[in-house]
């Protein structure tokens, strides 16, 4: 695909196969249980395809998900629709290649007791530090699991009595839309779009977000753009005091040429001390997870910015380009070049 021009692409390849070539800004896994609520469902799906182009051809581009039953069989939503899953449930597949997992759930039968597969694959996906989404009545799958122990969670008030009393631990709120603790969201119901447009805002940016509010006929005040959600890399989603302070550091300090040690004082804590503390709460030393923050910021750059790549590896705490091209390569599998050159082809195309 090197060195050909966007109009080569166009003549001899499927654009669904050029567009798949494409790393997509958000990746989400659907999980439905039977008897689904479809309303939350669509909400969250129908504002991921209006971000997941440019224009309004439905290509997953920018955002890809997938739908997925536990069982492998489709599934019927409560209002009698059934949906045939796109993809085998693997749950390596689950852990390597999405940003989130949402777990739709609906009628309160088919999630009083979900089976102890599910239950052990959402603990091995929680231990993984993937986000997990629960729709409706999935909170009492999350809450079956063990997931939601003194955590805060949305709930719909009809089934807050039941819930609060087979999951004391958790804490049940039911004047929310949604509540993200820890990388767990839970959402009692309703159209979802709000969760979604600030997940999209998070990963997009803006105007994808505002693209699919405007065109869902939502309400796109200026207090509604500007509402913040944690990333998933903000130290919030860790219990650990220690990195957390140390994330918020590092996150405040992306482009500057500061020492590790010099993050450990800041977390009030030594080397030593901040590398297990890592390793136990990231599954990865505070050197790896600081440069892979400060890629993630480079690449937002690369497909939003104009800046040179040099400018770029600076800004973003490289000592030089040639170091920030290779980590980056490695990262992503690409040259920076390369993820911008095609990046610019798919919004010329699109």
């Amino acid at each position: 695909m090197k060195n050909v021009s966007v109009h080569a692409y166009e003549e001899t390849l499927d654009p669904e196969e050029f567009f798949s070539s494409i790393s997509p800004d958000m990746r989400v896994a659907f999980i439905l249980i039977n008897k689904f609520t479809l309303a939350p469902v669509s909400g969250l799906v129908e504002s991921l395809r209006f971000a997941a182009d440019k224009s309004f051809r439905s290509l997953q581009i920018y955002c890809k998900w997938d739908w997925m039953t536990y069982h492998n069989i489709p599934v019927t939503a409560s209002c009698g629709l059934t949906i045939q899953p796109s993809i085998h449930f693997n749950l390596q597949n689950l852990k390597e290649n999405y940003d989130y997992i949402v777990l739709a759930g609906g009628l309160l039968s088919e999630t009083r007791e979900p089976p102890q597969e599910l239950l052990n694959a959402l603990n091995e996906i929680h231990a993984a530090k993937i986000p997990i989404i629960a729709l409706c009545s999935a909170c009492f799958v999350l809450g079956k699991a063990g997931i939601l122990d003194n955590r805060k969670c949305a709930v719909h008030f009809t089934i807050r009595d039941e819930f609060v009393e087979r999951f004391p631990k958790a804490i049940a709120l039911v004047d929310k839309t949604y509540v993200e603790d820890q990388g767990i969201f839970t959402c009692p119901g309703g159209t979802a779009i709000d969760l979604a447009s600030d997940l999209i805002r998070q990963h997009c940016g803006n105007i994808r977000a505002q693209k699919g509010l405007e065109y869902l006929l939502m309400n796109t005040d200026n207090s509604l753009l500007i509402k913040n959600i944690p990333d998933i890399d903000k130290p919030n989603i860790y219990e650990n005091i220690t990195v957390s302070r140390a994330i918020t550091y590092m996150s405040e300090n992306l482009g500057a040429h500061v020492t590790l040690r010099e993050v450990a004082e800041y977390a009030n804590t030594n080397p030593r001390q901040l590398h297990r503390a890592f390793v136990a709460n990231t599954n990865e030393p505070p050197a790896n997870y600081w440069r892979r923050l400060r890629l993630e910021y480079a690449r937002k750059l690369l497909a939003n910015t104009s800046a040179n790549v040099t400018t770029i590896a600076i800004d973003c705490g490289f000592s030089d380009a040639s170091h920030f091209i290779l980590w980056f390569k490695k990262q992503y599998g690409e040259t920076p070049f390369s993820y911008r050159k095609r990046r610019h082809e798919v919004e010329k195309i699109n």
